[in-house]
């Protein structure tokens, strides 16, 4: 959504990025990024599912029903959207891996959170069924679930405290990195992980251990 931004990263990258402004929760416009892709690069063989919205904490009596439809609209819509707009592009590769970020909100209960959580979970299920229903064409899909990642958001002063807390039950002891995170999902792109379908891989330093 950051055109600026996002324009400028991927001059900084050079030919090999494309950069293409687009509402993650429109079936149209996510059509126009896989055609646009495919005229640049050729048939798409990956797809990282990243976009995401944590609704302030609130209890389920008193959560609205816009805000939970905006959590599954951007958690798990989204991921449903862009998974079928890749897949007959996937197809004339005859190849591809499909990476759905999920949580940890995803594998456990978090009070106060209850639109965040349910989206995260739908996303667990929905990448088991379609790696059941895409093994066939030889295309992969799996979910990763990150902890506390370090982030300017919790690097700030308000999140100092939190972030002990959190440290504090973790076997690693300290929150992950968006490097750390990044290696799990190229992993999971690449040829290295030709046998993990329909898995969930979890970079939360032990916390839900």
């Amino acid at each position: 959504m950051n055109e600026e931004k996002g324009k400028e990263i991927a001059e900084d990258i050079g030919d090999k990025a494309l950069f293409v402004k687009h509402d993650v929760t429109d079936e149209e416009q996510w059509k126009n990024v896989v055609k646009q892709t495919e005229e640049k690069f050729g048939p798409v063989n990956g797809l990282v599912n990243n976009a995401g919205f944590l609704e302030a904490p609130e209890p389920i009596e008193t959560q609205t029903v816009d805000t939970f439809r905006k959590a599954f609209d951007i958690n798990a819509v989204s991921t449903f959207l862009r998974m079928k707009s890749v897949i007959p592009s996937m197809k004339k590769n005859e190849k591809g891996s499909i990476v759905n970020i999920s949580s940890i909100s995803g594998l456990m209960g978090v009070p106060n959170q209850v639109a965040y959580v349910s989206s995260k979970y739908a996303i667990r299920g929905m990448t088991k069924s379609a790696a059941h229903e895409l093994g066939k064409h030889n295309i992969r899909v799996n979910s990763v679930h990150p902890g506390v990642v370090k982030t300017a958001m919790i690097a700030s002063e308000g999140f100092k405290e939190a972030e002990q807390a959190v440290t504090a039950q973790m076997p690693l002891g300290r929150i992950q990195t968006a490097e750390e995170l990044s290696n799990m999902i190229l992993f999971l792109l690449s040829d290295e992980s030709n046998s993990s379908t329909g898995a969930e891989f979890v970079v939360d330093g032990g916390l839900t251990s």
